[in-house]
């Protein structure tokens, strides 16, 4: 393990270093937040992939892949592509016309003040939770490297608490370094940990291959099942018209989902959530980040695709390896015990580095656009209007380390429900939490760039009030009578946003903008 640590050691001063450098001549709240709108669109690229490539990803994915043992979840990845390019084109120009800092602030002057803060309050929560529930998944791989080092199995409440030292300490790290040093400080360890990971997930293939004794020849031996390999899914049955289209809406993985439902996901959370659009708009122009965001999309599907075949050939590995892989192991943990169990030291330390960069990248641009939307959309906005640029720069670095506090106690929590729930599946939980609000928040900044005179201040809060309702009653977050429940399908997690957004669009349409009186 000594050569793990030396790994391990260094990537976290290599961090602190780049944390310390940028955030040097800060002086007001758009260098923090923004970077002065100065960084390169290859470094902003690669910090959109660090961010997307969470701890969630990390495991998450080679877990689909061990599970389903074929490549049906990267069909979502043709909705990542179009959604970005809609972003690209329709959402960015707006954001960089107005000279935003926070993106709800559009919707002011679009629409009105009450918009805007309904808006932001919406992401203000999602995000906590979404992030906080992801932070937990970084968690996983220390528990495990603990239990390894001990030799010891804890009980499920020892292993919380692990679970909770784990996350303290990952977010005390980021939260020092994002503090420091804004989104240049994110940017800029985002490239890094993205050369970390893509180095890490590509040396763990390798070494899987490696351990299948007969190769390409025991891994076709041992994938002989009706869905393995398979790339596509139609998702229909045998039913007519409305059995069918039941069955597709109640599906993850199909060609209707990635076209619709992935499409509507990418352009809620890469245009309406500060998380994303915040960095885009650290570019110079809007061309810029516009190339940053497409160039992402289609980086999108061979990440994803590499870390689906190492779930496949994990799943492989196990099966010509019998025993090595306790009965009792959740899928989710596969990964993590075989990067802890059967990697060599060095490797399995670049491993280790490669999923805190993953956690520590998503981590810190949630942070930094939790305290940047809170001071620009609350703070400044609302309690101190006059604030010096001194005073929000203060503000938004303890408004970073307040918000960290909130992710560890969500990430607390999420630990706590799958230690005792061990059958939960990882993407679900992740993605789950913004189909009942990413809708809502797409459906009112649609109805913006899109129509002219359609939607008010009091209608928009009320069509983002019935797009959140709609998920809640389909999804059964919110029960209905047995009568009517019987009759709706299941909502699977890429169709949640799909039709929060339409039902708010179309529920703004109905209202009508107050025009301003001609003199």
């Amino acid at each position: 393990m000594t050569t793990d640590i030396v790994v391990i050691v260094f990537y976290f001063l290599a961090i602190f270093g780049i944390g310390l450098y940028a955030g040097r001549k800060q002086q007001s709240l758009t260098d923090y937040a923004l970077g002065n709108r100065s960084l390169p669109w290859w470094a902003i690229l690669a910090s959109i992939l660090a961010a997307e490539i969470s701890a969630a990803t990390f495991l998450g994915a080679p877990g689909e892949g061990f599970h389903t043992r074929n490549f049906t979840y990267a069909q979502l990845c043709i909705g990542t592509i179009l959604g970005r390019i809609i972003v690209g084109k329709l959402f960015l120009k707006p954001y960089y016309e107005y000279k935003v800092v926070s993106i709800y602030e559009y919707l002011e002057k679009r629409f009105g003040l009450l918009t805007r803060r309904t808006a932001s309050m919406v992401f203000l929560i999602s995000r906590v939770l979404a992030s906080g529930t992801r932070l937990y998944f970084a968690g996983i791989l220390l528990v495990i490297a603990w239990q390894f080092i001990t030799g010891t199995t804890a009980e499920k409440d020892e292993v919380v608490l692990l679970y909770i030292a784990a996350l303290v300490l990952i977010s005390v790290a980021t939260t020092i370094y994002t503090a420091i040093g804004g989104l240049k400080a994110v940017v800029w360890t985002d490239v890094l940990q993205a050369l970390i990971l893509g180095l890490s997930i590509v040396s763990a293939l390798w070494i899987i291959f490696s351990n299948i004794p007969g190769g390409w020849a025991t891994i076709n031996n041992t994938m002989q099942e009706a869905n393995d390999w398979a790339f596509f899914s139609i998702g229909g049955c045998d039913g007519g018209f409305m059995q069918n289209l039941f069955h597709i809406i109640s599906s993850e993985y199909t060609i209707w989902a990635a076209f619709l439902g992935s499409t509507f996901i990418t352009m809620a959370t890469h245009g309406t959530d500060q998380d994303m659009v915040q960095r885009m708009l650290a570019a110079k122009d809007s061309s810029s980040g516009t190339k940053a965001v497409i160039l992402s999309g289609l980086m999108d599907l061979p990440i994803v695709l590499l870390f689906l075949f190492t779930g496949i050939l994990l799943f492989v590995f196990y099966q010509t390896n019998p025993g090595a892989l306790p009965a009792d192991t959740p899928k989710l943990h596969v990964f993590p015990y075989f990067i802890i169990h059967e990697l060599p030291g060095g490797i399995r330390g670049l491993l280790i580095a490669g999923l805190l960069a993953t956690a520590m990248g998503s981590l810190s641009t949630a942070l930094n656009s939790l305290a940047t939307t809170a001071v620009r959309d609350w703070y400044q906005d609302v309690f101190k209007p006059n604030a010096s640029d001194r005073q929000l720069l203060s503000a938004v670095r303890w408004g970073t380390a307040l918000f960290s506090i909130l992710l560890i106690i969500v990430g607390a929590i999420t630990a706590w429900y799958v230690v005792h729930h061990p059958d939960v599946r990882i993407i679900q939980i992740a993605l789950g939490i913004f189909g009942y609000t990413y809708g809502s928040l797409l459906g009112v900044f649609l109805l913006g760039m899109l129509t002219k005179t359609r939607g008010s201040d009091c209608g928009n809060v009320i069509a983002m009030c019935a797009g959140f309702l709609s998920i809640a009653f389909l999804t059964g977050l919110i029960p209905l009578p047995e009568i009517i429940a019987n009759q709706i399908p299941d909502i699977a997690f890429p169709w949640r946003v799909t039709v929060g957004t339409i039902v708010t669009f179309m529920t703004g349409a109905l209202f009508r903008k107050k025009l301003k009186p001609s003199h």
